[in-house]
């Protein structure tokens, strides 16, 4: 059957200093379709779509709009165009409305010139509405998840209209209802003939949502074929160039001593939490989104308030009312939001990587660079970070490698506890697998991991032992020969009977 191409991207190529990043790169979109575009992190997923929506310029290659070459001066003009993208990054303003971030620069006008508050909120409503979200458009976006937040950047990009959306990783902080709505919509814009470019990591959601799949390795296109025709081995070995054996590579060994203990532990979120830690031991969290996961990590770290309850670490009771408490005791804690949280972006991979253990460094007062330097690159070359130099820019490496220098970072200080919360979200197959081989490698030396997890299969692929958070309670433990999918969900949702 004959498609009809909307947007056709052919012989992109686009070199950074040091980097090659792009090399006769290509994609095509179709009406009525959605284009899984996939690719290992660093493969050039990103590049494409900023040289497409005029943020790079590309150095060769043609772009096809609507049967029409074209080459636009930047996202403004690609937008106007009808191509909109749904960034992975938020890019809303906590101080003003979701109304007021939807239309922000093309707020509806009285006759009068004066902003027509009512229509605004009106036609925003509409829009939350179609995505299910039950929040009032007058909400400060401030107040919202980060899953919620995700919507309002969707909800923002379907105000345009456009006859193209893309969407970069749109599931990565979503609950699965949200995701449930998101993919209803996505079938709605396909039946009005729109065409959808959809990068993700989550490969079930390709077999799911897509039509059709481009591949890209190193920049470079691999192949473009129906979704019908493929399996997930056969996706993931276009994607990396080679067969990945065992997805969770988990290793049996003996745990140590008890190395962290909480007792009755309530705080921002949290409610009277039990559990210990050993040497050795990975210790999987898992629970829905809002179950208080990631708010137990912040209160044990020092950035959420402890009202009470007792933290010990190596049979010592600590106090940790700052992140700096936590550091000098020897927490280290990987947040989530590796750009909010974890990454200065305007600063080098060195500086980042080095920053929360400069004291290991310094000496009357001055830091050790040529140590500092050695350091920093010891951790590149055993985490495999893809880098020109140790002084590259952390905001252009991709999310796989800026992971692994969040990793390195709190690795530096030389930790008793690792919390990793969601090490691997908007990381690809094949940099996901280095993560876990470097989980299993500071296990084996001695280390206690915390590895919060939305996504089942990795709770229940490496960790030794998994708690279940609902309602920011604790409410179920497993062992992992116990532990399965069924059990972990019937806990998240407080069905006790399965302790």
């Amino acid at each position: 059957m004959q498609k009809d191409v909307l947007l056709k991207l052919a012989g992109i190529d686009k070199s950074f200093p040091g980097v090659k990043a792009l090399s006769n790169a290509c994609l095509s979109v179709y009406a009525g379709k959605v284009m899984a575009l996939m690719g290992e992190n660093g493969a050039g997923k990103s590049t494409l779509m900023k040289v497409l929506t005029g943020i790079y310029s590309k150095d060769a290659g043609t772009i096809e709009y609507l049967g029409k070459h074209v080459s636009f001066k930047g996202p403004k003009d690609s937008q106007e165009a009808g191509i909109s993208i749904i960034h992975q990054e938020l890019n809303l303003v906590g101080n003003l409305t979701i109304a007021e971030n939807i239309f922000l620069g093309r707020e509806f006008t009285t006759a009068y010139g004066a902003i027509n508050w009512t229509k605004m909120h009106q036609e925003a409503s509409k829009l939350l509405a179609r995505l299910g979200v039950s929040h009032s458009s007058h909400q400060l976006c401030s107040e919202l998840s980060i899953g919620e937040q995700q919507m309002v950047e969707i909800a923002k990009a379907l105000s345009f209209e456009s006859k193209v959306i893309i969407m970069d990783e749109p599931t990565d902080a979503l609950t699965d209802t949200e995701t449930e709505a998101l993919f209803k919509v996505i079938e709605e814009l396909k039946a009005e003939k729109r065409g959808i470019v959809y990068i993700s990591h989550r490969i079930k959601e390709i077999f799911e949502i897509c039509d059709d799949v481009t591949v890209l390795r190193d920049g470079q296109f691999i192949g473009e074929a129906s979704v019908a025709d493929l399996t997930e081995d056969k996706l993931i070995e276009m994607m990396v160039g080679r067969r990945l054996e065992e997805q969770y590579p988990h290793i049996e060994q003996s745990f140590g001593d008890v190395r962290l203990e909480v007792t009755n532990l309530t705080g921002s979120g949290v409610k009277n939490v039990n559990f210990k830690l050993h040497s050795g031991e990975i210790l999987g969290i898992s629970g829905l989104m809002g179950a208080g996961r990631t708010e137990l990590m912040k209160v044990i770290y020092g950035a959420l308030p402890k009202t009470q309850g007792e933290i010990r670490l190596n049979g010592k009771m600590i106090e940790t009312t700052c992140p700096q408490d936590a550091l000098k005791q020897g927490i280290v804690y990987i947040s989530e939001d590796r750009k909010g949280d974890g990454l200065i972006l305007g600063m080098s991979v060195k500086e980042n990587m080095s920053l929360t253990a400069l004291d290991h460094f310094s000496k009357f007062g001055s830091i050790k660079h040529n140590e500092e330097k050695m350091v920093v690159n010891d951790f590149i070359e055993l985490f495999n970070v893809k880098t020109p130099s140790s002084e590259q820019q952390i905001g252009l490496l991709s999310g796989g490698n800026q992971q692994k220098v969040a990793i390195a970072k709190g690795l530096m200080t030389r930790p008793d506890v690792l919390i990793l919360d969601e090490p691997t979200r908007g990381v690809d197959v094949g940099a996901k697998k280095e993560i876990y081989q470097l989980i299993n490698k500071f296990k084996q030396e001695g280390l206690s991991i915390i590895l919060v997890s939305s996504e089942m299969p990795e709770v229940l692929g490496m960790s030794d032992r998994i708690l279940v958070m609902h309602e920011g309670k604790i409410s179920a433990e497993f062992s992992r020969d116990e532990a399965t999918q069924e059990k972990l969900l019937a806990a998240a949702i407080g069905k006790n009977s399965v302790n």
